[in-house]
């Protein structure tokens, strides 16, 4: 091996040194260093679930990993997913110890998406996800704004959530639910608390799918359901800095900012704890009026495609 290889776990690592994106501030040492240094954080996360990762080669543009690859080692478990969208099997990784986890950093894999339910169990997801996305600019105050609200809406249906940063500019709430919940009921109740959420403040936070309707507000994005992924706390982000998703304490939202939580802050933030850990809730049943008002909301994807068509077809006509 050359000055900068080594091996760790029975995984070769390989051009350590080279720097691991544009604007990273960090080397591909740094990754594998790092993501070996929150193993025991990440892998809860990540464990029994379908893995989709995030990777980006020397001189090239970032690009998402659903399907192994075929020179990947046979110890590397796996499970295979049907996709509607191909009409194929995907063979996706199941990222459960650490030399998958070396492994996938030797393949430059800086994002780690694990599914909502687990392997064999696509139709039972393990929690919602209320995904808050700020408008363009310095807006992350706002952000942290409708999370408060989304923690309001909770409250009042008698659930409880964790919140962490997404590692980009937005956050994430996440409501553990018990086992056997369905993707449908998931789904719904996740449009109610979205829906509820946007009630609260509807100068802030918005469910409007179509970016021009949200006039400067926060998305409150209820779509992440039955197959969707979501990144997984501690996993680095493709972002200048290479900052992390990060849990934050609710009473801490007003004195963070995302840039705070990094590839190299992070390992000493975790050092003899598990913040995420300690954030989650236990598992909660949903409530059945929230899942049945969540029945009555179209999903936003759909109902925003349909009214793209009808829009697209009135500029025709005007035109």
């Amino acid at each position: 091996m050359g000055a900068a290889d080594e091996t760790r776990d029975g995984v070769s690592l390989t051009n350590l040194d080279q720097p691991l994106f544009d604007g990273a501030g960090a080397t591909k040492r740094d990754l594998v260093d790092y993501l070996d240094a929150v193993r025991d954080r990440i892998l809860p996360g990540l464990r029994d679930r379908p893995l989709s990762v995030v990777r980006v080669r020397p001189g090239q543009d970032p690009f998402m990993q659903k399907n192994l690859p075929k020179y990947t080692p046979d110890w590397v478990r796996r499970t295979s997913v049907w996709a509607e969208a191909s009409h194929r099997s995907i063979s996706y990784a199941l990222c459960d110890d650490r030399r998958t986890l070396l492994w996938f950093a030797n393949q430059r894999a800086v994002e780690y998406h694990p599914t909502l339910g687990r392997a064999g169990h696509p139709e039972h997801p393990t929690q919602l996800v209320l995904d808050l996305d700020p408008p363009p600019g310095d807006s992350f105050g706002a952000a942290v704004a409708v999370a408060l609200l989304v923690r309001e809406a909770l409250t009042e249906a008698g659930l409880a959530g964790a919140v962490k940063t997404s590692g980009a500019k937005g956050l994430h709430v996440i409501v553990p639910v018990a086992d056997g919940t369905t993707a449908e009921d998931a789904a719904a109740a996740t449009r109610a608390l979205a829906a509820r959420t946007e009630r609260l403040d509807p100068a802030l936070a918005t469910t409007a799918f179509i970016v021009e309707d949200r006039g400067g507000r926060v998305f409150v994005d209820s779509t992440r359901a039955y197959g969707a992924t979501v990144v997984a706390a501690y996993s680095p982000r493709i972002r200048p800095g290479t900052p992390v998703s990060y849990p934050v304490d609710w009473a801490d939202l007003g004195a963070v900012r995302p840039a705070d939580f990094t590839v190299r802050t992070v390992p000493a933030l975790v050092a003899g704890r598990d913040p995420w850990v300690r954030a989650l809730p236990e598992p909660q049943r949903l409530p059945a009026d929230l899942v049945a008002e969540g029945r009555t909301i179209p999903v936003a994807r759909v109902q925003a495609m349909h009214e793209g068509k009808r829009r697209a077809k009135a500029r025709r006509e005007a035109g």
